[in-house]
């Protein structure tokens, strides 16, 4: 069965059959052409037909192939109606219109006036709500706290490479003291993410955002900044490679969305390098404190001794082997987090019913 569609500025004939196979269309400003196959009712046929416009229609037709139907959406070159749709009085036998998506001249005009009228509604209300007078500063903030972030996490990230390629191995063991300063910095400025989550002026979840910047502030104030012994390991080094290369792609984008920009394959990495990565991290962060509660057993600091209220020594390497299943509750949370924001930045579009 054919049906047409007589709008402002488009037409549109869906063939509706089993499957389709469209074999060829042609189109003059004036004249169309369809030639496919499909299978309908009476099995597979071949579907032939041709129409000449009234007035002259874009030669270039758009064609949608589904299993159940064919669907060719053809232009008007001028936006104006049309007393009929094709040149002949008479209309093709095989042309039939499609009521449930006609529209007269009048009813367009009424919904083009509904959309008028509900586009100056909008802009009342939007009127109506007071205009935020820190606006401006507060974008201001946002770029240079990104920008910030980035220069720094970028300048940790190339030092411990650079030392990599020329130092190999040797490397691991003084990354520490290499690049401790910058990192101390870094993620002492970082406890503003939390401020700015708190105060409303990032739409990012609270939660997340603490469990991520508190956990790693602990590894690195009182696991590593603590503990000499801890500071000449190699896990450092990939502890603190793994923190640098996810951040080096998260401040960027930040940045950009702050102005309205959208970079396609940074927003890819953004949402992406995390799914090796934050497993690697919290891993590394693990190893870390696996290695330091020997270390705080015989030294004992940090625990709280004899006397106390309760009368009970708790050591601190007790606490630490607690901590190491929050570490992985918090990687799962964080995770989960972020596999929700990749669906809704990379997923796939729902296409709006027109």
């Amino acid at each position: 069965s054919f049906s047409c569609r007589l709008q402002r500025p488009h037409l549109r004939r869906p063939l509706q059959v089993g499957c389709v196979k469209l074999a060829r269309t042609f189109m003059l400003t004036i004249n169309f052409c369809l030639l496919a196959q499909g299978h309908g009712a009476k099995g597979d046929n071949i579907y032939e037909f041709q129409i000449e416009f009234l007035e002259p229609v874009e030669p270039k037709p758009v064609c949608r192939v589904t299993q159940r139907q064919l669907n060719i959406t053809v232009q008007k070159k001028e936006s104006n109606w049309w007393e009929r749709l094709t040149k002949q009085e008479k209309r093709p036998l095989f042309l039939a219109p499609d009521f449930d998506r006609w529209l007269d001249e009048s009813d367009a005009e009424m919904e083009l006036k509904e959309k008028e009228e509900e586009k100056i509604n909008k802009m009342k209300i939007e009127s109506r709500v007071p205009k935020d007078p820190f606006k401006h500063l507060k974008k201001g903030y946002l770029i240079m706290y990104n920008l910030v972030q980035f220069l720094g996490f970028s300048w940790i990230f190339v030092n411990m490479t650079v030392r990599l390629f020329i130092l190999g191995k040797d490397s691991f063991y003084d990354t520490f003291h290499t690049v401790a300063d910058m990192m101390y910095f870094c993620h002492t400025l970082a406890l503003m993410e939390i401020m700015n989550s708190l105060i409303g002026l990032v739409r990012s979840p609270l939660i997340p955002a603490v469990v991520q910047i508190l956990g790693r502030n602990f590894i690195l104030f009182v696991i590593l900044g603590s503990l000499e012994e801890m500071q000449s390991k190699p896990v450092v080094f990939f502890v603190f490679y793994f923190w640098s290369i996810v951040e080096l792609f998260r401040y960027p984008y930040y940045m950009l969305s702050c102005i309205g920009i959208e970079w396609k394959p940074l927003t890819w990495l953004r949402y992406t390098v995390w799914i090796p990565l934050y497993p690697l991290g919290g891993l590394a962060e693990a190893v870390c404190i696996v290695q330091s509660i020997p270390i705080f057993s015989e030294t004992g600091k940090f625990s709280l001794g004899l006397p106390n209220p309760l009368n009970v020594t708790i050591q601190f390497s007790f606490f630490l082997q607690i901590y190491l299943i929050a570490l992985f509750l918090g990687v799962f949370v964080n995770s989960r987090h972020l596999y929700k924001q990749r669906k809704q930045h990379l997923g796939p579009k729902k296409r709006k019913m027109k």
